[in-house]
């Protein structure tokens, strides 16, 4: 098991460079937020724009954008139903977020299918929420593009196929096998632990607690994730995910010292406070 300490948070959040603009921090396309979910991907966005990425866009239900924009005038945003708009989206996007709040019903499942289907080699994908549940079903083909999947223990079970037991190392090995060459898992739980398809090592986090048991914290953490994976080109998409992880809890475990339970935007408002202090400390 690897250790998260600040060396490296220190090497994933650098300051910016004098002459950068917002294109060099990632160009986002988050998918989501299906009736009744609305908030979900409105919580995903905000934390996808309060850890720094450059240029956001929401594809979710018409009726979500005034609620999105109310909270968020940074995010632009379109009608999921637009198909000509999702398919330029798509082709303009280097991080797609797949899944806050998206039902797993008829519309869901083409969804997925269409991003599947269009996405690059050279494109990250995030799948979280609604599409693992889709992507569980086994009718569709992992996608050629980078791939985070962001699964409960049972979420990943279902998606393995294969009951978890990391007392058994060899059992862990097969579950993690029957993903792409290269796939990080977020597994997410009481001790949440980040692995990567291919190395023999992973992350477990040693901050967070039961005050981050609230609807929407997968949901933020979904969206750090995706504003992370969009900068901070410097070093691997792994530890960019890792920190992002980490910071998630570290930030709500802060929090908690004040608060008998932490609301997942209160960690989205104070990560660009916790990102400078980091990045001030790496000078």
């Amino acid at each position: 098991m690897k250790v998260i300490d600040q060396t490296l948070l220190e090497k994933v959040i650098i300051e910016r460079c004098r002459h950068s603009h917002k294109g060099d921090y990632g160009r986002l396309l988050l998918l989501g937020g299906t009736y009744p979910y609305g908030g979900a991907i409105i919580m995903s966005a905000i934390a996808a724009v309060e850890s720094g990425a450059g240029l956001v866009t929401v594809g979710t239900d018409k009726e979500n954008i005034p609620a999105l924009h109310s909270h968020l005038p940074e995010a632009m945003a379109f009608s999921l139903q637009d198909q000509q708009l999702l398919k330029e989206q798509l082709e303009k996007a280097e991080v797609v977020l797949l899944g806050p709040g998206l039902r797993e019903d008829a519309f869901g499942e083409e969804l997925v299918k269409r991003v599947f289907d269009s996405l690059r080699k050279d494109q990250i994908l995030i799948a979280d929420g609604g599409a693992l549940g889709i992507l569980a079903k086994g009718q569709l083909p992992f996608p050629s593009s980078q791939l985070i999947l962001t699964p409960h223990q049972k979420e990943w079970e279902r998606l393995s196929s294969i009951v978890l037991d990391h007392q058994n190392k060899e059992t862990t090995a097969r579950a993690l096998s029957t993903f792409p060459q290269g796939t990080i898992l977020v597994e997410k739980g009481p001790a949440t632990r980040i692995w990567q398809v291919g190395q023999p090592e992973y992350y477990q986090l040693e901050v967070g607690g039961p005050y981050q048991a609230t609807g929407g914290m997968g949901d933020t953490l979904a969206g750090m994730i995706a504003g992370f994976a969009g900068q901070f080109h410097q070093v691997s998409l792994y530890e960019r995910v890792v920190v992002a992880t980490h910071l998630h809890s570290a930030i709500a475990q802060e929090l908690a010292q004040e608060h008998y339970l932490v609301l997942p935007t209160e960690i989205s408002k104070t990560l660009p406070n916790t990102m400078k202090k980091i990045s001030q400390k790496g000078n």
